[in-house]
């Protein structure tokens, strides 16, 4: 991927896809072994495997029940610091206000959705903050596949001169996608956050409800878990070496042909979509004292803003 947003593709709407293409309403970013990741995807997630699961050693023998998992989420999302609240809120904002127009301009060619990365972290340096596309790539080790991924992460500076990195991811649902998955599963997939914000330590709280949930949904198709579905897989997007980028490659910035960029746009029009539902939910949803995360934009960024 040219554009280095922090490379962590997901599958938005592509079912069982093993990180090839994902999709919000078009194809959006894509992961190293796309082709042959698509055809182990289709014939895994099918349920025409053995009776062994490919998962990893994460707790197989202590599936937690869905409904319990679906409880821990709604905690997790609400357990931020202030610092993240206040990014979450100017985040969802920028994202609302990007207009199609403006993914022309950020790369020749047909872009994966990374425009929609760039012009995110365009509009948060221009706020003050310290934002870049980091791109993650990583070599497979037994049972876990390589692959990389595309993200955005926000440097917080606090007083003391230490300095914490934010992830932003805008695919964060695709990543959870599983193929024949039961009734409840899908709930608690529709009930994570559409564009994460938030440390890697509660994004680690997340991987693990949601790899818990997977297994379980799939075990109740006789199905493995996929190994680009296990924990392991999953927080290597993130965790992974990673290069920061403000700008993509000057020699690739241009106005291209619409047609490069229809699944940007379609992507943003999708993702704005599911954003404006998710925030009326939440509007609507009680306030809990310091919980209330539905802040006003120009609530923000002191503790993020560069030190001189």
């Amino acid at each position: 991927m040219d554009c280095r947003v922090c490379m962590a593709t997901g599958d938005w709407l592509m079912r069982g896809g093993a990180g090839g293409v994902s999709q919000i309403g078009g194809a959006f970013s894509h992961e190293s072994e796309h082709d042959l990741a698509l055809m182990v995807s289709d014939f895994l997630e099918n349920g025409s495997v053995g009776a062994e699961s490919w998962c990893s050693s994460d707790s197989d023998s202590a599936l937690l029940d869905l409904a319990h998992l679906a409880e821990k989420i709604p905690f997790c999302k609400i357990s931020m610091a202030q610092y993240e609240t206040d990014l979450l809120s100017v985040v969802n904002s920028l994202i609302l206000s990007i207009r199609e127009a403006e993914l022309h301009f950020v790369k020749s060619g047909a872009c994966n959705g990374s425009c929609i990365r760039f012009c995110l972290v365009k509009l948060l340096r221009r706020s003050g903050y310290d934002a870049a596309v980091c791109a993650t790539k990583w070599q497979g080790s037994g049972k876990v596949p390589g692959g990389d991924h595309e993200y955005i992460d926000v440097v917080n500076y606090n007083g003391t001169g230490n300095s914490e990195r934010l992830i932003i991811d805008i695919d964060f649902r695709s990543h959870f996608e599983i193929a024949r998955a039961v009734e409840s599963y899908d709930r608690i997939l529709n009930s994570l956050p559409v564009i994460y914000v938030g440390s890697l330590t509660r994004l680690e709280q997340f991987l693990q409800i949601m790899v818990e949930a997977a297994k379980s949904s799939l075990k109740q198709n006789s199905m493995p878990l996929p190994p680009w579905r296990s924990l392991a897989y999953l927080k290597a997007k993130w965790q992974s070496p990673y290069q920061r980028e403000f700008n993509p490659d000057k020699q690739s910035i241009g106005r291209t042909n619409l047609v490069d960029h229809k699944q940007c746009r379609e992507h943003l029009k999708r993702l704005q979509y599911l954003l404006r539902s998710e925030m009326e939910v939440e509007r609507l949803l009680p306030i809990n004292g310091d919980n209330n995360w539905r802040l006003k934009p120009e609530r923000r960024r002191h503790s993020f803003f560069r030190t001189a």
